[in-house]
């Protein structure tokens, strides 16, 4: 499906279509290879992927390919790597496996502990800068500590110093431009043919497909230049306006069964760890799609978000690609056990 919505995305280009297939090919693959690993080598290793993927990170602030004032992608020669692709799914990982034989509620300290590495890598992709990115780990390092067992006490603490901190996030946090996109967010028209263009051009986009969709590639907005980030951030504008409600509705239906499956897997998963890791990677999936559906609806600011298999790009393609290849780990080998 993402290879059939790209095409009409990318204006019916070969090329991009041959390189995001070769990017399918080695994801299957090495998702497969993934899915035949035992549990336990993840759980052992699961700091020692951590460090690998922060040396990523670092290796990309130092020595990364600048594009449109960001250092967010490390040139291999053969491919661009997003490091902070990797990092989303490693981090979940170390934390579950850390905390998946922790007495129950979570202690202060072990949260503490948690925190302080979630808030080190969040902070190490900020600054590239790369908000989206950023916030999927924050959001996905929370998850593992939600499902872990975290004191709702802390939960409403934290919750109320988060909203205390606003103003102090607003003045230290957050980039001009990244300022300007919320202040957009709240009201469009300001600047429609500026900081609101891209969000403006994208509800027309989805309104303008009605219930069936104006047919493939026959998508004005999208060929004729009027939606911007069409093969990326904003391709489920190009479907909602060339598939129609119907269109969008079959997308979200797979997704959602997809979703269902793996939260069936965490609920009969074989040990703490293995369901800790499943829930957490499958939230973290969710959240990827609901943060681009929204960015690209107007209920949340414009972030830089991907589509899950839909969407160009081979570093967040294979980041899940790598996910699911561990959460597919965790089912076969607990079938293998009750065998």
């Amino acid at each position: 499906m993402g290879l059939l919505f790209l095409y009409s995305a990318s204006q019916e280009n070969v090329e991009t279509i041959v390189k995001q297939s070769l990017f399918v090919v080695f994801g299957l693959i090495l998702m497969f290879i993934l899915s035949q690993i035992e549990p336990d080598f993840y759980k052992n290793n699961a700091l020692l992927f951590l460090i690998i993927s922060i040396a990523l990170i670092l290796l990309t602030m130092a020595f990364g390919k600048e594009v449109n004032g960001a250092k967010r992608w490390l040139d291999l020669g053969f491919f661009t790597l997003q490091s902070s692709e990797i990092v989303k799914i490693t981090l979940p990982v170390f934390l579950a496996a850390y905390l998946y034989n922790k007495p129950l509620p979570i202690s202060l300290l072990n949260t503490f502990i948690s925190m302080i590495v979630i808030i080190i890598i969040v902070n190490l992709v900020r600054i590239q800068p790369d908000l989206g990115t950023s916030l999927v780990i924050f959001i996905a390092g929370l998850y593992i500590l939600f499902l872990a067992g975290l004191s709702w006490r802390f939960i409403g603490a934290s919750f109320t110093i988060l909203i205390l901190s606003i103003p102090f996030i607003w003045n230290n946090f957050l980039e001009p431009f990244q300022r300007q996109r919320i202040l957009t967010l709240l009201d469009p028209t300001a600047d429609p043919y500026g900081s609101g263009w891209n969000i403006t051009q994208s509800k027309i986009a989805i309104g303008s497909g009605g219930i069936q969709g104006k047919g493939y590639g026959s998508g004005s907005q999208a060929h004729l230049n009027f939606l911007p980030e069409t093969e990326t951030d904003f391709i489920f504008a190009v479907i909602a306006e060339e598939f129609g409600f119907i269109g969008a509705c079959i997308l979200m239906f797979t997704f959602f069964f997809i979703i269902l499956r793996c939260f069936y897997l965490a609920v009969n998963a074989r040990d703490r760890f293995c369901r800790l890791t499943i829930g957490g990677l499958s939230l973290l999936f969710i959240s990827t799609i609901f943060i681009n559906l929204a960015m690209v609806v107007g209920i949340i600011p414009v972030v830089g978000m991907p589509l899950p298999f839909i969407s160009k790009g081979g570093s967040s393609l294979l980041s899940f690609y790598i996910a699911f290849g561990i959460i597919i780990s965790m089912a076969t080998h607990k079938k293998l056990m009750q065998k």
